[in-house]
């Protein structure tokens, strides 16, 4: 009879293990699913920072404006200029969209909601001149929607 009593105390106190350690091994497999979906989420959207040069001009845009009011270049030097939109699509004015542009040397371009857009030109002649959005918060009259280009000779 003791001896019944002892097996049904470690076939209780075996049951008990085991559930246990199923619920860690549970546990543990949740948190492993949740830190890979982390990993994925965070690679979908933010991605890594570009390599910069000498010669490339990162620009962020948001509602709240450029990041940047004033770039200088030097005249005669190509330059290239890669425009992040940090608005998503679901802004009303402008659907995210934002645009970077200098009328005197005919160059524009539109970063898409929350991506990057590049373009390359060459200013010509030395000055200071007006870059601007036109496409939401108020376009070029919006002062936090433009800035200064400055061509030194």
């Amino acid at each position: 009879m003791n001896k019944n009593k002892n097996l049904k105390k470690t076939t209780k106190h075996n049951h008990n293990a085991s559930k246990k350690r199923n619920k860690l091994v549970f546990i543990g497999i949740i948190l492993a699913t949740l830190g890979m979906a982390g990993v994925l989420l965070t690679n979908a959207f933010f991605k890594p920072a570009l390599p910069t040069a000498d010669n490339v001009i990162d620009i962020s845009a948001d509602m709240g404006g450029f990041d940047k009011q004033e770039i200088k270049v030097k005249v005669g030097e190509p330059v290239t200029i890669r425009l992040r939109s940090q608005d998503n699509s679901h802004h009303t004015d402008g659907g995210g969209k934002h645009q970077w542009a200098v009328d005197e040397f005919n160059v524009s371009v539109i970063a898409q909601p929350l991506s990057a857009a590049t373009t390359t030109f060459t200013p010509n002649k030395p000055g200071t001149y007006i870059f601007y959005c036109d496409i939401c918060c108020g376009g070029r009259a919006n002062p936090s929607m433009s800035g200064k280009l400055i061509v030194e000779g």
